[in-house]
């Protein structure tokens, strides 16, 4: 007996007169008391009894995220599918839309700003660079529903086929590359920039950290302020940005300065070779570690690679989990009760995801499947399975046991070309796409500055 195999009667009395709250295995992440609490926390109490009580409200919120290719009332259906046995209500369409805008977005914030961190232990694998905890900080659009009240939020992308069909908003998060849970996220519409938002990101950095990030982070003021927290910065600049040589290093790179804050600089040549030919690009590395000596050059040019796992975060979160899908809800306090709702959502996974990992010592949370983790949440939400842990303590629980039991290979270096692989127009598609992955292997050569 490691953990109840299906909801129990005495916990949906609990839970609310016919009301079949629960996220499958993932209520023990989040669990009633955690919902409970959001609710207090933000005024959201229920002031009488109700077919539909604000628990049960949340947890519909977090199951549609699971299932976002599916009607509310669909989503209803899947969770109410494992209690045989027990009568349940039967809400309608409107029902479900008035109960998810009387609970509102703020109880799922408050959710998000709990759970959020990066599920990190000391000796995790992968997470750690000389004792610093490897972030990155990136941005991303996500389209919603063209309707007129998103409208007078978030506009609609310009583009050479006269405009994107969907309104979109930007979010910027902050990941634990490692583990790639989300450390930090803010969102609004796209008319503010990536660097409008980043000093929002600021709370969460500190002492033990260093932040990978691209060129567009690299001003001056968002540099400052990032080290004013202790955190160290990695970001590429534009290879042709001014930077006093102030001193040279052992390992190839120099000493320098962006504003007050000391910095140095490393130039470098990338040549990767594939079966298909070589290729070589020039690369400009800036870093708040001054001394080479305990942070050598080379060693930070490859650590920079991991800044694509942000990316990787993004297509789990846009592509597997919502399929690619449009966001469901047609109001902007809908959007933002939505979005929040799916940060919790892959927090949530991603937390079970490096538990499982964490039980075996010396495996790479890389190599843990997030489609296996998400099809597992799926089917136990369906099967109300694992709501309540027994007395038996189950840590990996059955999403970890198939993780583990599904472990991919340790990673390869491999690369592709980065091209626009579905047009908007048939019209601007670029001939034949070369869709596959190649082997690769790269050769760094560190570049020193001219002059004296």
């Amino acid at each position: 007996m490691g953990t109840q195999s299906v909801i129990s009667r005495e916990v949906v009395v609990a839970a609310g007169a016919f009301a079949p709250g629960h996220l499958g295995e993932l209520t023990r992440i989040i669990p009633f008391e955690m919902v409970d609490e959001a609710l207090t926390q933000t005024g959201r109490v229920q002031e009488r009894v109700r077919d539909l009580p604000s628990r049960v409200v949340v947890y519909l919120l977090l199951a549609g995220c699971l299932f976002p290719g599916l009607g509310w009332r669909q989503v209803w259906q899947r969770l109410t599918a494992g209690l045989e046995g027990l009568t349940v209500a039967d809400p309608t369409g409107g029902a479900l839309a008035q109960a998810r805008r009387r609970v509102g977005a703020e109880p799922l914030r408050w959710l998000f700003d709990l759970l959020r961190g990066p599920a990190a232990g000391i000796a995790t694998t992968g997470v750690w660079w000389r004792g610093l905890l490897v972030c990155a900080i990136d941005g991303t659009t996500m389209a919603v529903p063209d309707s007129p009240a998103n409208l007078t939020e978030y506009t609609k992308h310009r583009c050479n086929n006269g405009g994107a069909g969907y309104p979109a908003l930007r979010l910027l998060v902050l990941v634990s590359c490692g583990t790639r849970t989300v450390i930090d996220a803010v969102f609004g519409p796209t008319t503010d920039g990536e660097t409008t938002y980043a000093p929002r990101l600021l709370r969460s950095l500190r002492k033990g950290m260093i932040v990978l990030l691209d060129r567009n982070f690299a001003a001056q003021a968002l540099v400052t302020a990032m080290a004013r927290t202790g955190a160290h910065v990695l970001t590429r600049v534009k290879n042709g940005r001014r930077l006093p040589v102030l001193g040279r290093c052992g390992d190839g790179s120099y000493l320098s300065a962006i504003g007050a804050v000391p910095v140095r600089v490393i130039d470098c040549e990338i040549t990767i070779t594939t079966a298909t030919g070589r290729s070589t690009g020039l690369y400009r590395l800036v870093t708040t570690l001054t001394d080479h000596r305990t942070h050598p050059a080379a060693e930070l040019i490859t650590l920079y690679h991991q800044r694509w796992e942000i990316e990787t975060a993004y297509l789990e979160i846009k592509s597997t989990t919502l399929g690619g899908r449009v966001l469901r809800t047609r109001t902007p306090d809908g959007v933002s009760q939505e979005l929040y709702a799916l940060l919790v959502t892959y927090q949530a996974l991603r937390l079970a995801m490096a538990d499982a990992t964490a039980a075996r010592p010396g495996i790479d949370p890389d190599r843990a499947s997030f489609t296996t983790a998400l099809n597992t949440a799926r089917d136990l939400v369906i099967q109300a399975a694992g709501v309540i842990a027994d007395t038996v303590v189950d840590l990996v629980g059955a999403i970890g046991r198939r993780v583990l039991a599904d472990l991919m290979p340790d990673r390869r270096i491999r690369t592709r070309p980065r091209v626009v692989k579905r047009a908007i127009s048939k019209y601007n598609a670029k001939g034949t796409i070369d869709r596959t992955s190649y082997k690769a292997t790269i050769s760094i050569d560190i570049l020193t500055a001219p002059g004296p």
